[in-house]
């Protein structure tokens, strides 16, 4: 860790070095060369504020009192505070002349070769080591400051994808949220219900009438919530422990809907993706959403739920059967995994559950789909039943031996 001076000292220093040096060079007697080397001293003492004026200043001091730190000293404040080109090799020359020219000047003796070689070598370095050093010094200090620039825009863009992930956390536990949350109380709304209808005892008709209104008021404070919590971000990684395809019977069985389901697909058709259990968990998400709807907009309807495997390139449609699907999955295409629920017209002597919804449901999924590759179709159906159709991309299929 560096350790800087103080102010005042990176001031007094400096002139306390030029006065030894007038002293040193001119001794203690006043006199021309001692003064003038005092005065350039002295001028040290407003080299930050007015370094070019504070040059000048010393330059009687090198020519006359032959002192070599007050101007050297304020050669170095110029470069650091006016890195001008054409400035510092005008000071440059300046210092070499009072430098290398005698006072008084008719001591000079141009005859005198070596000599005057030598003092020209001196001047040369003494009018440009300064320059160099003040450059460096300034050009550490810009790099520094860039430094400390670049440094506190990282960390900004390490907010900003701090928040982005935490806006994306959010659109996730809002999804999550709906889909559980909503289907369980929707469950229970369902069955609270049929106890309503069913019993035979007031207080179990009452206590379940109380069940059912905070069913229904829980899940529109929910529709609100979910509102609010996908206004940002999108969808990533999730966590777990997460649902998959073998969830789905236990999730008809609970649902107290009369489904018919049918799984047809093969053990391969995730395999070697990546994002496999991102599939698997879209598909559950998409029939607990579904039966969600089938309570709660279509009561007491048959429903059909449909998990295949199919071709990219169209093979094992809609009313493909099994062996249909068997031979789609044996072509050169990508697999694709087609999940289907179908409802028929709601049963007009079943008592409708007046669940609240939100809109979010349908929107949700459909944004899974396009995550994953994949298309979602929802539309009423020509009988009065509705379709909930999607697919999504499966693993590119092995070559499979032919059947005998």
């Amino acid at each position: 860790m560096s350790v800087r001076a103080p102010r005042w000292a990176s001031l007094v220093v400096p002139v306390a070095l030029a006065v030894a040096d007038a002293l040193l060079v001119n001794g203690v007697t006043p006199g021309l060369e001692l003064n003038v080397s005092l005065v350039a001293a002295a001028a040290l003492l407003l080299r930050r504020r007015l370094p070019l004026t504070v040059f000048l200043v010393t330059l009687p001091g090198i020519l006359i009192g032959y002192v070599w730190f007050s101007p050297m000293i304020a050669l170095y404040t110029v470069a650091v505070r006016r890195p001008d080109r054409r400035l510092l090799a005008f000071s440059a020359l300046l210092l070499a002349i009072a430098h290398f020219v005698p006072w008084p000047v008719s001591d000079f003796e141009p005859t005198a070769y070596r000599e005057n070689t030598l003092t020209l070598i001196d001047a040369s370095v003494t009018s440009v080591g300064p320059i160099a050093l003040g450059l460096l010094v300034r050009t550490r200090g810009e790099l520094a400051a860039r430094v400390e620039e670049l440094t506190r825009s990282r960390r900004h863009a390490d907010e900003l994808l701090a928040q982005q992930v935490l806006s994306t956390e959010r659109a996730r536990l809002a999804r999550e949220m709906h889909d559980v949350v909503a289907h369980q109380v929707s469950l229970i709304s369902l069955q609270a219900g049929a106890v309503l209808i069913s019993a035979e005892d007031g207080g179990a008709r009452e206590g379940a009438r109380t069940i059912r209104e905070l069913s229904v008021r829980t899940l529109d404070e929910l529709r609100h919530m979910v509102g609010v919590l996908r206004a940002a971000g999108g969808d990533l990684e999730e966590l777990t422990p997460q649902p998959c395809l073998a969830d789905l019977p236990r999730l008809i069985e609970l649902s107290a809907l009369d489904v018919d389901y049918e799984a047809d697909y093969g053990e391969g058709v995730l395999e070697g993706l990546g994002q496999s259990e991102a599939v698997e968990r879209a598909v559950f998400r998409i029939v607990q959403e579904a039966l969600t709807n089938v309570r709660k907009h279509a009561p007491g309807a048959r429903v059909r739920v449909r998990v295949s495997e199919a071709d990219a390139a169209g093979a094992g449609g809609e009313a493909g059967t099994a062996g249909a699907a068997g031979e789609a999955g044996a072509g050169k295409g990508v697999r694709e995994l087609r999940v289907e629920v179908r409802n028929g017209a709601p049963d007009a002597t079943a008592a409708a559950p007046e669940l609240p919804g939100g809109g979010h449901g349908l929107i949700g999924l459909r944004e899974r789909a396009q995550l994953l590759g994949g298309t979602l179709e929802a539309r009423p159906l020509p009988d009065g039943g509705f379709l909930v159709r999607a697919t999504l991309p499966g693993a590119t299929p092995a070559p499979r031996a032919a059947e005998a």
